[in-house]
């Protein structure tokens, strides 16, 4: 399974997200994408994670870009998990069936535990990916360094 790097054109998916909402990556086309893998829900650095992407929604939207908050549970799941958070705006796709489907098409699905890495991938508005970065299952996403890359790589 080759980890998705770089300079590569960015897999297409069609996910459903918390709220039944079909998410097709290509039709968000002409706006950068931040990609941020959690690996289950119902988990306190996962709700961090996502937590902060809700909170910083204005300055994702004011440098063009949609933050989608991806795992491998179901769409049940993730809309009571959102609820739960008080994520209201933020999509939070489900990779629930094939199971992690688009985290092994991105090179990011951990096979021995059956759920994605904990990752960060930023595309641009061509659907290149421009930034990757995988962190440690249990270590939170420093947004600040997201929205470094989100803000132009600084």
């Amino acid at each position: 399974m080759k980890r998705i790097v770089v300079g590569d054109l960015a897999p297409d998916f069609v996910l459903m997200d918390n709220r039944k909402q079909e998410v097709r990556l290509s039709a968000l086309r002409g706006k950068k994408v931040l990609l941020s893998w959690h690996p289950l829900a119902w988990t306190g650095v996962c709700a961090n994670q996502m937590k902060a992407l809700e909170e910083k929604l204005a300055e994702f939207e004011q440098y063009n870009t949609v933050p989608l908050g991806i795992s491998i549970d179901s769409v049940p799941s993730k809309n009571a998990w959102a609820k739960e958070l008080g994520i209201a705006k933020v999509q939070l796709p489900a990779d629930f069936w094939p199971h992690g489907k688009v985290a092994q098409d991105y090179g990011l699905f951990r096979e021995g535990e059956g759920f994605s890495e904990r990752a960060n991938v930023l595309i641009d508005e061509q659907g290149k990916v421009l930034w990757v970065k995988v962190y440690e299952v249990p270590e939170l996403p420093d947004i600040e360094e997201v929205m470094g890359q989100v803000r132009g790589g600084k």
